[in-house]
């Protein structure tokens, strides 16, 4: 089985990559727009203990807009989703999208937006310590 989306184990605990994360992505001119406690969720709806787990939504304005304007269909891609959980050593697990798996792969003519959006998560994960 491959690798869904590109994978950063980190040295940060889960709060520490929930505290930064927001400004590396602010950093590659990403915003977040959603955030779904996976934890809580699942606790809330189905009376289940999980581990720390959470998705960001997020969205970088100038390349989505780009991506929707050429299909307007693409916003069920969207936005691009960045998982941040805590693995079993304790550690933050951190891992995005990986736009070439799903954009480009769905639709070859967006490679070269789906192929910017992939260079700027790889570089905050790059920057996950």
């Amino acid at each position: 089985m491959s690798q869904l989306g590109m994978k950063k184990p980190s040295s940060w605990t889960y709060e520490q990559a929930l505290e930064k994360l927001p400004e590396l992505l602010k950093a590659e001119g990403f915003g977040i727009l959603t955030q779904i406690d996976v934890k809580e969720t699942l606790k809330a709806k189905l009376g289940l203990d999980f581990r720390k787990y959470r998705i960001l939504g997020a969205c970088n304005p100038t390349l989505a807009h780009q991506a929707l304007s050429a299909v307007v269909d693409l916003g069920v891609m969207l936005p691009c989703n960045v998982v941040v959980y805590e693995g079993d050593d304790g550690k933050a697990v951190v891992t995005s999208v990986d736009p070439m798996q799903t954009i480009a792969a769905a639709r070859p003519e967006l490679a070269p937006i789906a192929s910017e959006v992939r260079a700027r998560l790889a570089r905050v994960l790059e920057q996950v310590g």
